[in-house]
């Protein structure tokens, strides 16, 4: 693919005609009109006093508006995408952490959002749109003020800054540049082998870099189109398949199990709608979950690996006829992978250590961050600060964050293999391992199961299962049964603080 280094220049690969953006009972836009409505945001917003490298946070519902104000803001400013389900406290140290320089909220929305900048002096731009006219066009009001530094941006320039997820300490910016979320786009699109006929069913949250990068802007980067929906609902999914047929989706493995528990009373869908493929990411697959997706789809699923810090995507298991590995996460796609030890010595093939990565996709560091750059970077590579271990070909498997590996009297314990063995009991449904306080060990393994509608097991059952396959120390010492278990606001499994939040820390 040729280099582009803006959004601007990334979003010249569409035909005038062909349609850029689609959602749910609107009109679809156009590639020449979402160009017009960058070019006309950019204007708005310099008159609004924004320019290069001023920050926007924006707080809007899923779907057409958000995907389109994404793409303009962040060709004319820097994005700052912010969960619409946080309150008021949380979106004040947001605002005021990332020094926000404008807050774009939906005109008859309520949202506490408004509340947090008036209290921060922010000024507020409010979105409006008309339901007649085509998905993602917008309009913005807000009082006018002098742009420091208008005009289009360069490669170099901002284009999206997100915080990490903080959960276990204060969470830190990562800011994206121009360059890094155009190279990150093409690294998706080249993946999957993306053309300007391909059509993305996207599900997932825009405020997080998944749904951003890997449909939004992979699609745009091709020509290609997304259907943008309100969010996540099982229960409309094969409603939005029919309606829009498109050749793949992206999105978390609890959506797509979501998704399989809906297969069956929807067969006539998925027969007549031949998705392409399915991508996964953000969170592991299990094996099992992947070959269910491929069983019922007859798709090829491909999981990838990304993280904020790569602006998403930094392996993907290749599109057939290249192998796909089930419990792997492919192979390098986009920047250079390496495993490194803990003294930064980069090991040999087979080796488990620290994934470390570098590329045009990398962030250049944290903002006002120096004692986590200090750490996060070595030699040029940055430490993903997940631990796992590369094959004779090139394939990766991840054997778990760093910070979540169990440590039970010095014996380190991965939780995915131990869910992994979980998922193939029969009545387990969805598991998640994760450590515990122990007063002699410092940790021991626990585990939440979700078990199947229907399905009856004891925790002796669990552990007896695991014991056959696991050795003992591995065993989970403490197995409860939930109805669902805690996710985080993407959708993914969270190890970090389960115990707590279940009562056993």
């Amino acid at each position: 693919m040729s280099e582009v280094k803006t959004i601007t220049d990334l979003l010249q690969a569409g035909a005038d005609a062909a349609p850029a953006i689609r959602a749910p009972g609107r009109p679809q836009l156009s590639y020449a009109g979402l160009r017009r409505q960058v070019g006309q945001t950019i204007a708005r917003l310099n008159a609004l006093g924004i320019g290069r490298n001023d920050t926007v946070a924006i707080v809007l519902p899923n779907g057409p508006e958000m995907a389109g104000a994404f793409v303009s803001i962040a060709a004319g400013a820097t994005t700052a995408p912010l969960n619409p389900a946080y309150k008021q406290a949380e979106l004040e140290f947001y605002l005021a952490d990332l020094q926000a320089r404008l807050l774009v909220v939906q005109a008859g929305v309520e949202t506490p959002a408004r509340a947090a900048a008036d209290r921060l002096g922010i000024p507020v731009a409010t979105l409006s749109f008309d339901v007649d006219q085509p998905a993602g066009v917008f309009e913005l009001s807000g009082a006018a003020g002098v742009a420091g530094d208008g005009g289009p941006v360069g490669g170099d320039d901002i284009a999206l800054v997100l915080h990490t997820s903080g959960t276990t300490s204060r969470p830190k910016i990562v800011p994206l540049s121009q360059q890094n979320v155009c190279a990150s786009a093409g690294n998706c699109a080249a993946s999957l082998a993306l053309t300007a006929d391909d059509r993305c069913l996207n599900v997932m949250p825009l405020f997080h870099i998944h749904g951003l990068i890997a449909a939004v802007l992979a699609s745009l980067r091709v020509g290609a189109s997304i259907c943008c929906t309100p969010g996540f609902n099982a229960l409309q999914f094969f409603a939005l398949m029919r309606e829009f047929t498109p050749t793949w989706y992206t999105a978390v493995p609890t959506m797509h199990q979501a998704i399989l528990a809906r297969s069956a009373r929807n067969r006539d869908v998925i027969d007549a709608v031949q998705l392409r493929l399915i991508r996964s990411s953000s969170a592991s697959l299990p094996p099992q979950v992947m070959a269910e997706l491929e069983a019922t789809f007859g798709a090829p699923v491909i999981e990838a690996y990304g993280m904020t810090e790569a602006a998403h995507q930094m392996a993907c298991n290749p599109l057939p006829p290249r192998e796909r590995k089930p419990g792997t996460v492919g192979v390098a796609a986009g920047p250079e992978l390496a495993i490194m030890d803990a003294e930064g010595s980069l090991l040999p093939v087979g080796t488990t250590g620290e994934v470390v990565i570098r590329g045009p996709n990398v962030t250049a560091g944290y903002r006002n961050n120096d004692e986590a750059n200090a750490a996060a970077f070595t030699q040029g590579w940055f430490r993903t600060g997940d631990q796992g271990v590369l094959d004779e070909a090139g394939y990766l498997r991840l054997t778990g964050r760093l910070k979540e590996i169990i440590n039970r009297g010095g014996e380190k314990i991965s939780p995915r293999e131990i869910d992994e063995v979980l998922l193939d009991h029969p009545a387990v449904a969805q598991v998640v391992t994760f450590a515990v306080p122990h007063a002699k060990l410092g940790e021991d393994v626990a585990a939440a199961v979700v078990l199947h509608t229907g399905a009856d097991a004891s925790e002796q059952d669990m552990r007896t299962f695991v014991a056959q396959h696991l050795a003992d120390f591995k065993v989970p010492r403490k197995i409860l049964f939930v109805d669902e278990i805690p996710k985080g606001p993407t959708g993914k499994l969270q190890r970090i603080g389960l115990a707590a939040k279940l009562g056993l820390a």
